[in-house]
C-alpha cells in the first residue's frame, strides 16, 4: 500500500536537505555555479521627450559609462566593501541561489551567505494552471506553449502531485534560509492547494518558534462566477507565512489611513489640533491626573456618566494592519460603519499591469518591504514572475535580486524596469548551465566527452576512432556521395570564431579531408552570424544544440527513447545598415544613428508551437521580419565582453512611435566624443526570448 503524504513528509524533507548539503559543500570547489553578465542595463528607454532634464541625465549617465562608474551608484553591500549592483537572474533559482552563496568574482560580488534581509516568494502553487504565453504580432496573435526547459521543471514539480512540489521547494526554502541575515525573514506566498504542506516544511526549516504570522489575504472584492459560488463557499483568498531566521528581526508596524468620513469625527479644535471625544470607561487616578495635567480630561456632561479625553487626530497614525488584508475593515466603536481601502489585486487597467497572469499588485509588496526590508536594505524573489518585488523595492530604496527560469518573465521584468526608470543593473544567467544538468542526468563524475557522445548519436553520426578523436566529440556521416564530419563543441564555452576556424581546419585536413563540417553549438558567442559570414564558406553549417536536450534525456530515460525526436535549428541572426557617426561642431559630442536592416528568427520548428500557429509566424516572418524584435538596445562602446546597454527600445513602448506592437527600427545617440573608431554594437531579442547581436567598428564621418 502507497504511503500519504504525511508519511512521505519526513523522507521529502530529508532528500531536500541532502541536495542542499550537496550544494553547500560544492561552494568551496573548483568548479562552482557562476553567473554569466549578459546585459549591463542603463535605463535610457526610446522617447520623444527632449527636455533638458532628461538630456542632462542621460548625458550623465553615458558619461559613467564610458567612465566605468557603475559601482558608485548604489550603497556598498555590508562590510564586503563592493559596491552593490541590483541584478535580474535567468535560469533555475536553485543554481541561481547557488551561485549567489559562492560569490560573484567577475562582478566583484561577494557571497551573499547571510547578507539578504528578506525575502518574499510566491511560487506556483497549481499543477492545472495554465502557463501558456499569447504572443501579439501585427495582425495575428499566436499561443505559446512554454519553453521546453519550462515545461520540464514544471513538470518535473507535479509529477507526483504535491510530493513532486515539496521535493521542488525544500532544498530551495534551506538555501533561502542560508542567503537571510540573522535579522532576516521571509515571506512566502500559497494559496489551499499546497499552502499546508508547506507551513510543516517551514516548521522544520525555519523552525516553529520563528513562525510569526499567517497572514490572510483577499485578492478581490468579489469571489469569482456564479458558478465558482454554486456549491461551496467562494474562494477568494491566499495565503502568505511569514517566518524569521531568528529571534531578532527587522519589522515596522503599517497602518491604514483613516477615511476621510473618520476623519471627519475629528470635529473639535482647541488651538492644539482636531479631536474627537473618546469614553473613558475604565481607567486609574494616574490616568486622570496625567490627562487632567495635559489638558486633556473632559469631565462628564450629567452624573454617573463617563468621563472623556481628548484623542487627537494628528496623533493618530492610522489603523494598525493586523494579519487580515484586502478586506473591508469595521470601526466598531462608531456609530456607523467604517471602511478602510486596503490592498486588492493590481486592476486590469492599471498602469503597473504587465499581461503577466500571476501579478501581484504593488501595494501588496509596498507593505511587506516596508515593514520588514530597512531603506537600502537588500530584498530577494527567486520566483520572479512579473518583477513587482523588484519593481517595489527600487522605487522604495532598497536593493534587490530577482530570478525567473521563464524568459519571457525576465523579458516582462526587464522591460518593466527600463519602463521605470531603473538604476542600473546586471542581467545575468547562470554559468555553465548545460554543465549542471549533465551532472544531475549523468552523475557528478560526467565527462564533456560523455555528453558529445550523446549529441553525436542524437544527430545521427558514427564517432571517429579514439586515436583520431582524443577529445571524443567527432562523429562522422556519409550518404549520397559525400563525407561529413561532425563537431560537437562543449556545453561550457561560447561556440565562436576560433571554433568554426578549427572545424575547417579539420575538414580539410582530418583523415583526407570532408566534404562538409556540421558544427553543433550549445552556446554561441553573440556575434557568431557576422563570424558566419565573414568565413563564406558552403561547406560549413552551424547548428544549436537544443538547450533541453538533457532534461528530455531524464525524462526519456535512455537515449534509444530520445532518438528521432531531437531537432537541431538553425541559428537566428540580426543585420544592421551601416552606423552614421557624426562630431559636433565643438568637437565635445558624437551623434550616432543606427538602424535595423533585417532579422532572421530561429528555424520556428525549435519554437514550441502547434501547426496552425507555426504558419501564422512564418507569415509574419515572410512580411515583416523585424516585427518579430521584442527588444533591442545599443551599446556604443562594446568592449568584446560587457554589452553596456546604454539606449532600448522595446514593444509596448509608445513614448515615440505609438505602436505597441513594433519597436522603432532607428536609434538616434548623443553620446561624448572619442577618438579613433568606436565598436558599436547592437543587440535583440524576438518575442520569443532568442537574442542575437551585431557589432561593427564605425570610423569618425566628419564634424556636422
Amino acid at each position: 500500500m502507497a504511503k500519504s503524504l504525511l508519511e512521505q513528509l519526513p523522507e521529502i524533507v530529508a532528500r531536500g536537505r541532502q541536495v542542499a548539503e550537496k550544494i553547500l559543500e560544492s561552494l568551496e570547489g573548483r568548479h562552482r555555479v557562476g553567473l554569466q553578465t549578459r546585459e549591463w542595463v542603463l535605463p535610457s528607454k526610446d522617447s520623444k521627450a527632449s527636455d533638458w532634464i532628461s538630456a542632462n541625465l542621460r548625458q550623465q549617465s553615458l558619461a559613467a559609462v564610458q567612465g566605468g562608474l557603475f559601482g558608485e551608484v548604489q550603497p556598498a553591500l555590508g562590510d564586503a566593501g563592493a559596491a552593490w549592483r541590483n541584478r535580474l537572474l535567468y535560469g533555475d533559482n536553485l543554481l541561481s541561489m547557488a551561485a549567489l552563496l559562492a560569490g560573484d568574482p567577475e562582478t566583484d560580488l561577494p557571497s551573499l551567505r547571510g547578507k539578504l534581509d528578506l525575502i518574499y516568494i510566491d511560487p506556483p502553487f497549481d499543477s492545472k494552471a495554465d502557463y501558456r504565453t499569447k504572443v501579439t504580432l501585427p495582425g495575428v496573435e499566436l499561443e505559446q506553449r512554454p519553453t521546453v526547459i519550462e515545461q520540464f521543471a514544471y513538470s518535473d514539480t507535479w509529477s507526483d502531485g504535491t510530493a513532486s512540489y515539496l521535493e521542488m521547494i525544500t532544498p530551495r526554502l534551506i538555501l533561502m534560509r542560508e542567503l537571510l541575515s540573522d535579522t532576516g525573514s521571509i515571506y512566502v506566498h500559497l494559496d489551499w492547494h499546497v499552502g499546508h504542506y508547506v507551513k510543516l516544511v517551514l516548521d522544520d526549516v525555519f523552525g516553529k518558534t520563528n513562525f510569526l504570522n499567517e497572514i490572510i489575504w483577499k485578492r478581490t472584492p468579489f469571489a469569482g462566477s456564479s458558478k465558482a459560488r454554486a456549491n461551496k463557499y467562494p474562494v477568494n483568498h491566499d495565503t502568505i507565512f511569514w517566518y524569521s531566521k531568528g529571534p531578532q528581526y527587522e519589522y515596522r508596524n503599517q497602518y491604514l489611513e483613516y477615511s476621510d468620513e473618520y476623519k471627519a469625527r475629528f470635529k473639535h479644535f482647541d488651538g492644539v489640533g482636531y479631536y474627537r471625544k473618546t469614553l473613558l470607561k475604565t481607567y486609574s487616578k494616574e490616568t486622570e491626573i496625567r490627562l487632567k495635567a495635559e489638558d486633556r480630561w473632559i469631565d462628564p456632561i450629567r452624573d454617573n456618566a463617563y468621563p472623556s479625553y481628548k484623542q487627537y487626530l494628528h496623533e493618530s497614525k492610522g489603523k494598525q494592519i493586523e494579519d487580515l488584508w484586502g478586506l473591508e475593515f469595521l470601526d466598531i466603536d462608531a456609530d456607523e460603519d467604517n471602511v478602510w481601502e486596503d490592498v486588492n489585486s493590481a486592476n486590469p487597467m492599471a498602469k503597473e499591469r504587465t499581461g503577466y497572469a500571476t501579478q501581484k499588485p504593488e501595494d501588496l509588496l509596498e507593505r511587506i518591504l516596508k515593514a520588514s526590508c530597512p531603506e537600502g536594505g537588500l530584498v530577494a524573489d527567486f520566483f520572479g514572475g512579473s518583477g513587482t518585488t523588484a519593481a517595489v523595492a527600487e522605487r522604495l530604496g532598497r536593493r534587490w535580486i530577482t530570478s525567473d527560469l521563464g524568459k519571457p518573465a525576465c523579458m516582462i521584468m526587464r522591460k518593466r524596469l527600463i519602463d521605470q526608470n531603473a538604476q542600473p543593473f546586471l542581467y545575468q544567467a547562470i554559468g555553465d548551465y548545460q554543465v549542471e544538468a549533465a551532472k544531475s542526468t549523468l552523475g557528478r563524475n560526467f565527462r564533456i566527452g560523455d555528453l558529445s557522445q550523446i549529441v553525436l548519436s542524437l544527430y545521427g553520426a558514427l564517432p571517429l576512432a579514439e586515436e583520431d578523436n582524443p577529445l571524443r566529440n567527432l562523429g562522422s556521416i556519409a550518404g549520397g556521395g559525400m563525407r561529413t564530419l561532425v563537431y560537437a563543441d562543449s556545453p561550457n564555452k561560447l561556440t565562436g570564431a576560433a571554433t568554426l576556424k578549427k572545424a575547417l581546419a579539420q575538414r580539410d585536413s582530418l583523415l583526407g579531408g570532408w566534404d562538409k563540417v556540421v558544427v553543433l553549438g550549445w552556446n554561441f558567442e553573440p556575434n557568431i552570424g557576422e563570424s558566419i559570414d565573414a568565413l563564406n564558406d558552403p561547406g560549413l553549417e552551424v547548428l544549436v544544440i537544443p538547450p533541453d536536450l538533457l532534461d528530455r534525456l531524464k525524462k526519456k530515460g535512455s537515449l534509444e527513447k530520445l532518438r528521432g525526436s531531437v531537432r537541431f535549428a538553425s541559428l537566428q541572426y540580426l543585420k544592421i545598415k551601416p552606423v552614421q557617426r557624426q562630431r559636433s561642431a565643438d568637437g565635445q559630442q558624437e551623434n550616432l544613428k543606427v538602424s535595423l536592416a533585417n532579422y532572421v528568427l530561429l528555424s520556428p520548428e525549435a519554437i514550441n508551437l502547434d501547426d496552425d500557429n507555426r504558419a501564422k509566424l512564418q507569415q509574419v516572418m515572410n512580411v515583416e521580419p523585424l516585427a518579430m524584435i521584442e527588444y533591442w538596445a545599443v551599446d556604443p562602446d562594446y568592449d568584446g565582453e560587457v554589452f553596456r546597454s546604454v539606449w532600448q527600445d522595446y514593444r509596448g513602448n509608445v513614448d515615440n512611435d505609438g505602436d505597441p506592437l513594433r519597436v522603432v527600427t532607428e536609434a538616434v545617440l548623443q553620446v561624448p566624443a572619442k577618438t579613433g573608431p568606436r565598436r558599436v554594437c547592437v543587440r535583440a531579442v524576438d518575442v520569443f526570448g532568442f537574442e542575437a547581436e551585431v557589432a561593427v567598428n564605425v570610423g569618425v564621418e566628419g564634424a556636422q
